[in-house]
């Protein structure tokens, strides 16, 4: 743990790209709460004075306007693309001007430099210039970039170039720029696209993963200095419209409002004791949902499985050994669906079976395989039904099979519905609270921090058991090649806890899942807070159990429903290995 240096009245700060935009925003929320010296670094030229015909014009038809009746004085052809350009220049300056005007009113010292991070000889003189006047560079805040989204096979040698050295280029430059000793603060504007990768941004996204690394190098050589790459997702700007804001919902992608955004870049800089260097502020870029074609395809894919890597598999023991959850299979398979067509969720899954399961001990199989089979297409509702299975070889080379389902991939998940007999009322027959269920001796729940906890069973009767959940998140290490995404299965696993505190509390017995009938999910499971269970038990006999089991908030609106679970009634003995 490093203690950062503070931000003092004297510290001069380098922005690049500070002048316009979210990086100006940062600037002057920074500013405004620790007044200072900066140095804005940026391409447009800074008038000063502007034309004549501009004065007192802001309304941007009226200004384009008067830029074509100048042209055409001139005698030049008003193009779109001239008046255009004209428009930019006059209206970069303004906003230039108004960043430094709300700078200078916070106190600070603060001067523009139009200069392009990428010409390094430039960039020098100006630099070198200025620090005369204002003193040593004490922070960097590299906000630097440019775009040329388009597809990789259409990207040219020109467009990486630009978007890549302005990131890359520009904070070498920089860096060379100044005493390295004297650097206190290193800020690097990254972004989501590096960390998740975006589709169109194949060039954007390693210009940004490179920054993120150079975080990490710089802070390696130089360890009292605060060195953070933070990775900005999609900020409420201009550049979003309402329309962009409306297919960044429907893809589950957060915006940044600026006073939220301004003010994180803020309290990260004002942070002095953490070590943070790699800092994500956004959800994942998802994909559009990609076009179906009708042709039905078939899929092979290879994994190799090892207790090391999946330490959660420690939380779920029987007889002595890990085994891989029937819940996490679920989700193994449904993942897989997903990632075949991004932007399409697994909306239910069918005629679940577990057939031989996946022990972690000598029978373990060197090489897993999951075939998939596309048996049916509604390309007009973007729809795909998949077949899947999970099998082995023996060391014999006999095939083994594992789990068996089918899965419905969506587009679009229908709305949720709600439970209709939601009973919360509670009937304090069973009083057991929290990880005391997971007790040993206490009940029949075997399983480990990675799948509890049931908080309390709220009612019981014969044909119902009602439970509060909540699922505490574990790390993505400890969820190994199991990640919790759309389908979760720790949280899957757990909705089914109240069927075995069913089987115990009645009839002193225990059972192991086999199969279910049917599952839909209509929005994630929440992680770090509380749903609650509603399991209805159909049937009861000697060797089994049939239940239906509906997750939902506290008014009954459901996440997902789980129909005609089998479970296989077996000594309690066994789940101890006697």
């Amino acid at each position: 743990m490093s203690v950062k240096a503070e931000i003092k009245p004297t510290s001069v700060f380098i922005v690049s790209g500070g002048a316009k935009g979210i990086t100006a925003k940062c600037t002057i929320n920074l500013a405004q709460q620790h007044p200072c010296k900066f140095i804005l670094l940026g391409r447009s030229e800074l008038l000063a004075n502007e034309p004549e015909f501009a004065r007192d014009c802001f309304d941007e038809a009226t200004l384009k306007k008067r830029i074509m009746e100048y042209l055409m004085n001139q005698g030049e052809k008003p193009t779109p693309m001239k008046v255009q350009g004209f428009y930019q220049q006059i209206a970069g300056s303004r906003e230039i001007k108004q960043t430094l005007s709300e700078i200078r009113a916070t106190g600070s010292e603060v001067q523009y430099l139009s200069v392009d991070v990428t010409d390094t000889l430039d960039l020098h003189q100006k630099i070198t210039d200025t620090v005369e006047s204002m003193g040593k560079v004490t922070g960097i805040i590299h906000g630097a970039g440019n775009l040329a989204d388009k597809l990789i096979e259409k990207k040219t040698e020109a467009d990486f170039e630009k978007v890549y050295t302005a990131k890359v280029k520009g904070l070498e430059n920089l860096l060379s720029c100044i005493n390295s000793s004297d650097l206190e603060h290193l800020v690097l504007f990254s972004s989501v696209s590096g960390f998740y990768g975006n589709i169109g941004q194949s060039d954007y996204a390693i210009a940004n993963e490179i920054l993120n690394k150079s975080a990490y190098l710089v802070k390696q050589k130089y360890p009292s200095c605060h060195v953070v790459a933070i990775n900005w997702g999609a900020w409420d700007s201009g550049m979003v419209t309402p329309q962009l804001k409306k297919e960044f919902a429907k893809r589950g992608i957060d915006i940044i409002p600026i006073e939220v955004g301004t003010q994180m870049l803020v309290n990260e800089l004002q942070s002095r004791h953490h070590d943070t260097t790699q800092l994500v502020i956004g959800s994942p870029s998802i994909p559009p949902a990609v076009k179906l074609a009708p042709e039905l395809k078939k899929y092979r894919i290879r994994r190799q499985l090892n207790l090391s890597a999946n330490p959660f598999l420690h939380d779920h023991v029987i007889a002595g050994n890990p085994v891989l959850p029937a819940t996490c299979a679920v989700s193994w398979i449904s993942d897989t669906c997903e990632k075949i067509y991004p932007g399409h969720k697994a909306f239910g899954c069918s005629d679940f079976r577990v057939l031989k399961g996946i022990t972690f001990n000598e029978t373990l199989a060197t090489e897993y395989f999951l075939d998939l089979q596309e048996v049916a297409k509604d390309v007009d509702n973007h729809e795909v039904d998949f077949q899947g299975k999970i099998w082995s070889r023996n060391p014999q080379g006999k095939i083994i099979y594992h789990f068996s389902s089918n899965v419905k991939l969506r587009r679009d998940i229908p709305s949720a519905p709600t439970y209709e007999r939601l009973n919360l009322a509670a009937d304090n027959i069973i009083t057991t609270v929290g990880k005391d269920f997971y007790q040993k001796g206490s009940s029949s729940l075997f399983h480990g921090p990675a799948f509890q906890q049931v908080k309390r069973v709220i009612n019981i009767s014969q044909e119902k058991i009602t439970t509060e959940c909540f699922w505490q998140e574990i790390s993505r290490k400890q969820q190994g090649q199991f990640a919790a995404y759309w389908v979760n299965g720790f949280t899957t696993d757990l909705s089914t806890h109240g069927l075995w505190l069913w089987l115990s509390h009645l009839y002193q017995e225990i059972c192991l899942p086999g199969q279910f009938l049917q599952y839909e999910q209509f929005a994630k499971t929440p992680c770090n807070a509380t749903f609650y269970v509603s399991c209805e038990v159909v049937s009861k006999t000697t060797t089994g159990v049939v239940a239906d089991f509906y997750i939902h908030d506290e008014q009954g609106k459901l996440y997902s429903q789980l129909l005609g679970a089998k479970g296989i009634i077996f000594p309690a003995k066994l789940m101890e290995g006697k």
